[in-house]
């Protein structure tokens, strides 16, 4: 995005006369409740002080952050709009976030009478008389040099902005202003940009007093909205209290970096007491997962496979779907794993015709999601065209790996993927070392990645399991049809 002239940077945020009695009033007319009234106020009390203040707001998702920043902006908008005045707020993206914080501060200013009278301008700007809203961008190739912040500076899920970007190019917009600084978010890791303020503004609290974190969990916001509460409730059951997802963004607790992908409880509640099953039972619904070996080490000849006994393997997982345990709040059926097929040193093409009998003929599979990326996605592409529409490739990314792993714990921990119980079998305990094995680790753009160290051994099990399950959540049986 370019960079925007802005009025003379001397031009201070001097707010209009009984400033701070009129805020007041006007937002407690408004429909927030009191933890967005207290942040509100504290923030407004720093503006018309010109006190400069940084804060860090943590509100659990869906708690109304949104709400409150378009409130805000609102209202200085309106006090401001005699005065060529800026205040400025950025996102990690600009599409959609950025999109949407227009948006909603549009049907404020159109709510509160000023259709008609608000501009638009540039595609990132909302003026109202000579103030103005300029929403930026703070992904890593936005422009954004040589804008000022005379009002306010917001940075909207901080937990998401580059440290780099914000230091260089956003904070500096309010350095000759000393402008009123405001990140809002939720909790992800203890490397993130809104952690580092949280941490610095709750030590300068304990130097001064002067509140300036302001963190209201799932619980506080349920106290003030039935339906919330409910709704959190049915996401704690769906994810389990201590899924990544839930953790964050309704406990508002930070993942401290990485570690062990599963819990003892968690491959616990895997265990099930269903038997091993080798091929299709009447009346059973069935789908499969495969996680394909790296064609590179498939060309390994006898000796080098001797040398290294334990490589990466095809791996095939066959699950049943359970429709008479269906989970009470995702309404999806329990996946039993029920047989496990793995190769050793065979290359792609000689395995084509043995999957499609066992995923076509052996198991009567109504879905199958396979590993389609890089060398996976011929075998992918034979696979849809031998079994049809049936078969999801399925491609590895940052993002849609961190999605499997995430749908993985939640459905473990509902306790919806259940594992046959003990036969002896080397596929039995090398899946039980794998799920020992792994670990997770979290990145700051609130994405993880799972795996097993290579130094330790093969995931080939594990990422079977994750694409079986996406197999059961891609299938929808077929509804009755009425004469």
């Amino acid at each position: 995005m370019s960079s925007e002239t802005s009025p003379s940077p001397s031009a201070s945020a001097s707010p209009p006369p009984s400033a701070n009695k009129s805020a007041e009033g006007r937002l407690t007319t408004r429909q927030l409740r009191p933890y967005q009234r207290e942040i509100a106020l504290a923030i407004l009390n720093s503006v018309f002080g010109r006190k400069g203040l940084t804060f860090s707001v943590e509100i659990a998702r869906q708690g109304g952050k949104n709400e409150l920043s378009a409130q805000l902006e609102l209202l200085l908008l309106t006090l401001y709009m005699a005065e060529p005045q800026n205040l400025i707020k950025c996102s990690p993206t600009f599409k959609p976030q950025t999109v949407i914080s227009m948006t909603r501060l549009k049907d404020r200013l159109n709510e509160a009478g000023f259709d008609g009278i608000w501009r638009a301008e540039q595609g990132y700007i909302l003026r109202l008389g000579n103030a103005r809203a300029m929403f930026l961008s703070a992904d890593e190739s936005a422009n954004v040099v040589g804008n000022t912040a005379h009002i306010l500076l917001e940075v909207d899920e901080s937990q998401d902005v580059s440290k780099d970007k914000y230091n260089k190019e956003f904070k500096p917009m309010g350095a000759t202003t000393n402008v009123t600084t405001v990140h809002y978010g939720t909790t992800w890791d203890d490397t993130t940009l809104l952690e580092e303020v949280k941490q610095t503004n709750l030590e300068l609290e304990r130097k001064d007093g002067i509140k300036r974190h302001f963190r209201y969990d799932w619980q506080e916001i349920a106290r003030h909205n039935p339906d919330y509460l409910a709704y959190v409730a049915a996401e704690r059951e769906r994810l389990g209290e201590n899924h990544p997802l839930f953790l964050t963004q309704y406990r508002l607790q930070p993942i401290r970096g990485g570690g062990g992908f599963l819990s003892v409880q968690q491959r616990a509640q895997m265990c099930g007491e269903h038997h091993r099953k080798h091929a299709y039972q009447s009346g059973q619904t069935y789908i499969a997962g495969i996680d394909l070996a790296g064609e590179a080490e498939e060309a390994e000849d006898a000796y080098l496979r001797a040398l290294k006994p334990r490589r990466d393997s095809t791996v095939v997982t066959i699950g049943e779907l359970d429709f008479t345990a269906c989970d009470e709040i995702t309404k999806q059926p329990q996946v039993k794993i029920v047989e496990h097929y793995r190769w050793t040193g065979r290359k792609h093409a000689e395995l084509y015709p043995q999957l499609v009998d066992i995923l076509k003929n052996v198991w009567r599979c109504r879905r199958i999601a396979v590993d389609a990326t890089g060398v996976g996605e011929p075998v992918s592409s034979f696979l849809r065209q031998a079994l049809g529409s049936r078969v999801i490739p399925f491609t590895f990314t940052q993002r849609s790996k961190s999605e499997l792993g995430f749908n993985l714990l939640a459905a473990i921990n509902s306790g919806r993927l259940k594992m046959y119980r003990s036969d002896g079998s080397p596929e039995y305990q090398e899946f039980w070392l794998e799920m020992e094995k792994a670990k997770s680790q979290y990145r700051p753009n609130q994405t993880m990645s799972f795996y097993v160290d290579p130094s330790r051994g093969h995931d080939d099990f594990l990422m079977s399991l994750a694409l079986t399950l996406e197999a059961a959540n891609q299938y929808r049986p077929r509804g009755a049809r009425g004469g």
